[in-house]
């Protein structure tokens, strides 16, 4: 390839620079090819040779500006492109592509605008396909959307055109390199000490759990860490979509949905991998999340023995949660009555566990609820901790706290059966403890 034709002047245009770049990734990638380079012996190869590439151009660039192209090249020969320094900075939580020119990312909980870009169209998708070729998936005009994960275990969503009008779109949510633990939810602010014990009876006395949340609440942050609280010698299944839960057990088998081919065959859902759990002999079942008709067989297998069961569901509040779950059920399509469908929730669902995230992006645990069996036709719900919010700061940081409501669960006699014994102060309200301590 000749060298490419830049302008002489000394300042160089963004379409001169892209013309460099261009120029040494398909030298390099050239060079790959040629000497059959394989791919452990590939990120060698590239840095080793790109000087050398580089001084074929006779080109003289600032030491600053040859090393922002270097890097650029090297990130998209060998990582991700213009998202490599995102995803290496341990900050930046999510990150949104919409479109080459618009990249958006989550920090602290708050979204702000990038100042990174994309060549145009073609560069992205080149990015989306170096995400989702090694693990079989494609993208194009007949598959537009696409999930996939990264190595680390991030989770990615891709969509191109025609679906994607303004270009291709690639969101990544970023999989934490350190798996929290209960104390850091503490410390954040988004469990209490109180909250924590609780939760960590409920697990290890097996009650069926489902962790509810709107969209980047920490839903499945917060089922890592419950997780966490099952013993180390129970059999564990795991089902999810794209990989991302980091249990520690030694006994877990870890299941993933498998999208169809490109004659549209061979897909394997969730309700698939739900129903094969049951035949696996599992203490438990963990499910990353229902979306589908697999909550029928979820709530069958939590009736049938396999307790100790976790699962998350896109909902704002406990209530919603119940009708989500109802919505899931009836999309089963068994044309089950509704009252029965009522009655196999309230039989199998013992707790369900609010998560969200407050305007100020704060990611809380905002109610514990009991699932207390049904009145009619109607499931009661009994809310055991619960968020109040007092008002927001100057700065706009959003003011509360999480107290006890003093209702003690129904199921505390399981709980004391099961050889936890939880005293009356993790149950005492805040005000009522306060007045007690003055007295």
């Amino acid at each position: 390839m000749t060298s490419p034709n830049l302008s002489a002047s000394t300042k160089f245009t963004g379409e001169d620079l892209a013309r460099l770049k261009k120029y040494l990734a398909d030298n390099l990638m050239r060079g790959v090819e040629n000497e059959g380079i394989q791919a452990a012996q590939r990120s060698s190869f590239v840095r080793e040779n790109i000087i050398q590439v580089y001084e074929q151009t006779k080109l003289k660039l600032p030491d600053d500006l040859r090393k922002q192209i270097f890097d650029q090249v090297l990130n998209d020969l060998l990582g991700y492109g213009p998202l490599q320094p995102l995803l290496d900075d341990d900050e930046v939580t999510e990150i949104m592509v919409n479109g080459p020119k618009k990249i958006f990312i989550e920090k602290g909980g708050k979204l702000t605008k990038s100042n990174i870009a994309f060549d145009d169209d073609d560069h992205v998708l080149r990015i989306i396909d170096r995400i989702i070729l090694p693990l079989g998936r494609h993208a194009d005009a007949d598959s537009p959307t696409v999930d996939a994960r990264l190595p680390d275990g991030s989770r990615v969503n891709a969509v191109v055109r025609p679906v994607a009008i303004d270009g291709p779109s690639i969101t990544i949510r970023k999989f934490r390199k350190d798996k929290l633990k209960p104390e850091d939810l503490i410390a954040f602010g988004s469990l209490t000490q109180q909250m924590a014990g609780f939760l960590e009876a409920c697990v290890k006395a097996r009650f069926n759990i489902i962790i509810s949340g709107g969209t980047g609440s920490g839903k499945t942050t917060l089922l890592n860490v419950l997780s966490g609280y099952i013993p180390e010698n129970e059999r564990i299944i795991t089902i999810e979509d794209a990989a991302e839960l980091q249990l520690q057990q030694d006994h877990v088998m870890r299941m993933e949905t498998k999208s169809a081919n490109a004659e549209g065959l061979h897909a394997i859902s969730i309700r698939e991998l739900v129903r094969n759990s049951l035949r696996m002999r599992p203490d438990r079942i963990v499910v990353g999340e229902v979306r589908g008709g697999e909550a029928l067989d979820m709530l069958q297998a939590m009736n049938t023995g396999h307790d100790g069961s976790l699962t998350t569901v896109h909902a704002n509040t406990p209530r919603d949660a119940i009708s989500r779950i109802e919505t899931l059920v009836l999309m089963a399509g068994m044309d089950l009555p509704l009252k029965v469908v009522r009655q196999q929730i309230s039989s199998a669902v013992d707790l369900i566990v609010q998560q969200t995230r407050l305007k100020d992006g704060q990611r809380k645990v905002t109610a514990v609820t009991e699932v207390a069996g049904m009145e009619g036709d109607i499931i009661i719900l009994s809310d055991i901790f619960k968020y109040i919010q007092t008002g927001v700061s100057s700065e706009g940081q959003v003011l509360g706290e999480v107290s006890p409501t003093g209702i003690r669960p129904n199921f505390t006699p399981r709980l004391e059966a099961a050889g936890f014994k939880l005293t009356a102060d993790i149950f005492t309200p805040k005000s009522s403890a306060n007045q007690n301590a003055r007295r």
